[in-house]
């Protein structure tokens, strides 16, 4: 009988702020994975769990503002660079030498500055709906409502709270829509405030220097996650490879073809 990998919930402590993180299998071939803005790391558990089962060591992250990490009240503790401190944080904290870190669109950007600031403790980057140049004006217009409604309309945001926190848990994807919805407005306004008007990601000069290795997936029809973006991306890395998902949810919800796409690049970073 095939048993699932072994699962481990664990926080530490960064610079005075809770962190919490779920491990999920055993060994020395790690993998961390990043969700993307107001997700939590319960979005990327059933890829976790299909590593895992390869024989991977994978960690999930709830980085601050999020799941049941901190969630502090001023604008200046939330940015993409202090994220991807908090990812190298939490190597230090397992004692991981290098691995490969991952991410959907703020977790793409994150792993992009995991790659600038540190790329001795990275194997390879895995960037999926990277948020770059051109979704800027479309991320902005997305989010701006949601931003005035947590500074001036906080009472609608904590009844949808409430409203998300009576649906009963127990189903993947249901479980992460309510984990996204359940917010606190004061919370809710400076993660977005922090990250929207700090730096959003490396810029391309520095992008270019980036020299591990690269797995990046993109698709068509998404302002926010503009095909071009990941396109891009992928030609200014120098060891970069490029696949198209057929929908920005094709790896949730029909995810064999991505997994394995995913799965041997890791075989190629992390050899057994």
């Amino acid at each position: 009988m095939l048993t699932r990998p072994l699962e481990l919930a664990g926080a530490f402590t960064f610079e005075g702020h809770r962190l919490c993180y779920t491990q999920f299998g055993t060994g020395d071939r790690v993998v961390v994975l990043a969700h993307g803005l107001m997700f939590t790391r319960r979005m990327h558990a059933p890829l976790a769990r299909t590593l895992a089962a390869d024989g991977f060591r994978v960690i999930t992250v709830d980085l601050l503002g999020h799941g049941d990490s901190d969630r502090p009240r001023e604008s200046w503790q939330y940015s993409i660079p202090a994220f991807g401190d908090q990812v190298l944080a939490l190597l230090d904290h397992l004692d991981v030498r290098a691995a490969v870190v991952g991410g959907t669109s703020l977790g793409a950007n994150v792993a992009l500055e995991v790659a600038v600031r540190a790329p001795e403790r990275l194997r390879g980057i895995v960037v999926e709906m990277p948020v770059l140049d051109n979704a800027i004006v479309a991320g902005l217009l997305a989010f701006t409502p949601l931003l005035f409604a947590a500074r001036f309309v906080p009472f609608g945001v904590r009844a949808v709270a409430r409203l998300a926190a009576l649906v009963p848990h127990g189903s993947q994807w249901v479980d992460v829509v309510t984990d996204t919805l359940e917010q606190q407005p004061p919370a809710l306004a400076a993660l977005l405030h922090g990250v929207f008007f700090g730096r959003i990601a490396p810029p391309r000069s520095v992008r270019r220097r980036i020299e591990v290795p690269a797995l990046v997936i993109g698709h068509e029809r998404d302002p926010v996650h503009p095909f071009g973006d990941a396109d891009t991306l992928a030609a200014d890395l120098a060891a970069a490879e490029f696949v198209q998902a057929r929908s920005p949810v094709e790896l949730r919800f029909d995810p064999q073809r991505l997994t394995g796409t995913i799965l041997d690049f890791l075989r190629r970073c992390h050899p057994a």
